[in-house]
């Protein structure tokens, strides 16, 4: 099987999770994932994006925008609670405000305050910094090193466990880090090939493989040849 060539990525062996992704890219076409017109608000939309909407995230990181202060250095002389309050339509807006502060003195105390560095960390080194931040899990810190640093480092979220559980090609019970050696494993590392995996997972989770009813029906992976 043969993987789209927009997607850069050369011939591989023919797997079930590859097959997954053809089905997938066949059916929607490119996602054009992150949205954001910066690595930094990228990072930014990371954080913001937990346990809500994008289109909650959006109307706080435009709020930012306005508001001129979503680039690093001015985000950075702000207190987390003058945070909230350009990001309250995100939801738990506090809460999410202290962690954008906490990823934001990480950078301050670990890369002297230069995202650039930051970009250009090793991977290993760059993940280890953002899980020690407090409130930046597996998934959100994954995301900022996918679609902010470029790192060739797969994301997993509900919708993935979702899809690929239903489908039984991962345990039901399958932690965070099973999952993504799964992924990793069975797939080229190939930094648009994540992206847009991950992207197309959440265009057919949301569209197809809701979290109650299901429309199996009418989905792209219903020929999947298991």
């Amino acid at each position: 099987m043969i993987v789209n060539p927009q997607s850069g990525v050369r011939q591989v062996q023919n797997n079930i999770f590859i097959e997954v992704y053809q089905l997938l890219y066949d059916h929607f076409g490119p996602q054009h994932w992150w949205p954001g017109e910066t690595a930094f608000e990228v990072m930014v939309g990371a954080v913001l994006t937990q346990n809500t909407t994008w289109k909650n995230v959006v109307k706080a990181i435009d709020n930012l925008k306005n508001a001129a202060l979503l680039d690093y250095s001015s985000l950075s002389l702000l207190a987390a609670d003058e945070i909230a309050g350009f990001i309250r339509p995100s939801g738990y807006y506090n809460l999410k405000a202290q962690r954008l502060k906490n990823l934001l003195n990480m950078i301050a105390k670990q890369y002297e305050g230069d995202l650039e560095t930051f970009f250009a960390d090793n991977l290993s080194t760059a993940r280890e910094n953002l899980l020690a931040v407090k409130g930046v899990g597996p998934e959100t810190a994954d995301s900022i090193l996918l679609y902010a640093c470029g790192a060739p480092v797969f994301v997993i979220d509900t919708y993935t466990h979702r899809v690929f559980s239903r489908h039984n090609m991962v345990e039901e019970e399958s932690d965070y880090q099973t999952m993504q050696e799964s992924f990793m494993e069975s797939l080229p590392e190939d930094v648009r090939l994540y992206n847009e995996y991950h992207a197309l997972i959440v265009r057919v989770a949301g569209g197809f493989c809701k979290k109650t009813k299901p429309l199996c029906e009418h989905c792209p992976l219903q020929g999947l040849n298991l």
